[in-house]
């Protein structure tokens, strides 16, 4: 099934008998075929878990369920639209980035500040987030949004990545992180905010970093 990248703003996915796909609410822009879309707060393969981290998260407005047989044109709000392949890994990424994804794999939910996850201190006083995040695992295919671009930073054992979390995106692999403090000149002409933090991302995989820190 998979996501065809029409532009940098707009996905194609096909939609077969007996396949699922799930998208944000409001992403579908149009599609051919026999094609229906219903609310599904199950999210997923997650099932209750799932459900509960995004009620929990103050993110508990339904995914689409998409099925039957056709092709749908998704994006939103002029987002860029990134689209990552996956093979039996997890990726780590906010629930208000998910643009849609494939049916096969399996959602679920963690808290931020456990191992894998982006610090919860990130998102709580920075970017005034939730304290949880969406995990995909297994294999399919996942279309993310981002703001001005996404750039893909491979992460290697000798190569750990620091990145700003204001414009941190998604994450897979067998990643650690850890969050420092990196005072430096944009804090002190009162820039503040997310400057002030630096996420340093280290192992086997790779990050997904947009353009802008503008928020979604």
């Amino acid at each position: 099934m998979g996501f065809r990248e029409i532009n940098t703003k707009i996905v194609e996915a096909t939609v077969a008998p007996g396949q699922r796909l799930f998208s944000q609410r409001g992403a579908m822009l149009a599609y051919r075929g026999e094609v229906s879309f219903t609310p599904n707060l199950r999210g997923g393969q997650g099932g209750v878990m799932s459900m509960i981290g995004r009620r929990v998260a103050n993110e508990d407005t339904p995914l689409m369920t998409v099925e039957g047989s056709g092709t749908v044109l998704f994006g939103h709000g002029g987002h860029h639209v990134q689209v990552i392949h996956l093979s039996g890994d997890t990726l780590y990424v906010e629930a208000d980035r998910l643009l849609a994804f494939e049916g096969t794999l399996e959602q679920g939910t963690v808290f931020l500040g456990s191992q894998g996850g982006v610090m919860g201190m990130v998102r709580g006083q920075v970017s005034g987030q939730g304290l949880f995040t969406t995990t995909l695992k297994g294999h399919g295919a996942v279309a993310v949004m981002a703001h001005g671009g996404v750039i893909e930073v491979p992460i290697t054992p000798q190569r750990p990545v620091h990145v700003d979390p204001q414009a941190y995106v998604a994450h897979h692999g067998d990643v650690r992180n850890k969050l420092s403090t990196a005072l430096g000149w944009r804090d002190m002409v009162g820039r503040g905010s997310g400057e002030a933090f630096q996420l340093e991302l280290s192992g086997s995989g790779a990050v997904y970093v947009q353009a802008s820190e503008e928020k979604l």
